[in-house]
């Protein structure tokens, strides 16, 4: 089973550099990882490169022009990039334990997409992670939330494993897909832009189409960095869009991944490869 880890980014370096290093110190690494990038300046491009020198698997960067927040369509370019059968989504804000990958691995089932979890550290505790290079705190640190989601045991983490049906706790930052289920479904659904719903509506399509959950806890953990929220005050046009995928039982959305399939035909450019 290949794994490509599509990570999704925007204007933070520092971010993006926590995380790309925690992937390369996996204990079992990915087989790529994919930048998917909805709009970033130079800043991030450079980073990137950098760390390209000498990173131990395949390193791609996908840029779209900043038009305002489109997720989907960000994620879907890095989907259509990947090589791999099995996509692991991950946020640029969450930097994964070391363990993450080879937990992905041993949850990913047939059937099913497997729905992580994270650990919420407040803002002056992601400011002291950020100055000193270390992401993993302990269940006892100061200021974090979700502290159940700082325990990795893998055994209890098997218990909890049983595939089910629940749009509750929906969060793309921490996700794993077959590609072939992505592709069946159509992806993210691109009519969906701004902030929020994204996520659960790829989910009830996943649902639709015969796909179940697994809860990963206990397992692959991450640390979702602090940042200013971005969610939307009351109701937006993605709900509306997730209320007609729940009322007509649709597996697939008209805009989606398809779009990008024939630009990635060819696999891109891997930057150690072309770094300086």
């Amino acid at each position: 089973m290949r794994i490509s880890v599509v990570v999704i980014t925007y204007n933070w370096p520092e971010a993006l550099h926590a995380v790309l290093e925690g992937l390369a110190r996996q204990t079992q690494l990915p087989d790529e990882v994919i930048v998917t990038d909805d709009g970033s300046d130079e800043a991030t491009s450079r980073l990137v490169r950098d760390m390209a020198k000498d990173y131990p698997v395949r390193l791609v960067h996908v840029w779209q022009p900043d038009a305002g927040a489109r997720m989907s369509r960000a994620r879907n370019r890095g989907i259509a990039a990947a090589r791999g059968d099995y996509i692991v989504l991950v946020d640029g804000d969450m930097v994964p334990e070391r363990h993450f990958i080879a937990d992905h691995r041993a949850f990913a089932r047939s059937g099913c997409f497997v729905q992580g979890s994270r650990m919420l550290p407040d803002e002056a505790a992601s400011r002291r992670m950020l100055a000193r290079g270390r992401y993993r705190p302990h269940c006892l640190s100061r200021g974090l939330e979700r502290r159940r989601n700082a325990l990795r045991l893998p055994w209890l983490a098997r218990m909890w494993a049983r595939p089910r049906l629940s749009r509750r706790g929906i969060k793309s930052c921490n996700m794993g897909f077959w590609r072939a289920d992505l592709l069946a479904i159509n992806g993210f659904n691109e009519a969906m832009t701004g902030w929020g719903r994204e996520d659960a509506e790829l989910v009830v399509r996943a649902y639709n189409h015969g796909l179940l959950r697994i809860d990963m806890r206990f397992a692959g953990l991450a640390t979702h960095l602090w940042h200013q929220s971005r969610k939307y005050r009351g109701r937006s046009i993605n709900d509306d869009i997730l209320d007609a995928t729940v009322a007509h039982a649709l597996s697939r959305c008209d805009r989606g991944l398809d779009a990008h399939l024939a630009e990635f035909e060819s696999p891109p450019a891997d930057l150690r490869d072309v770094a300086d």
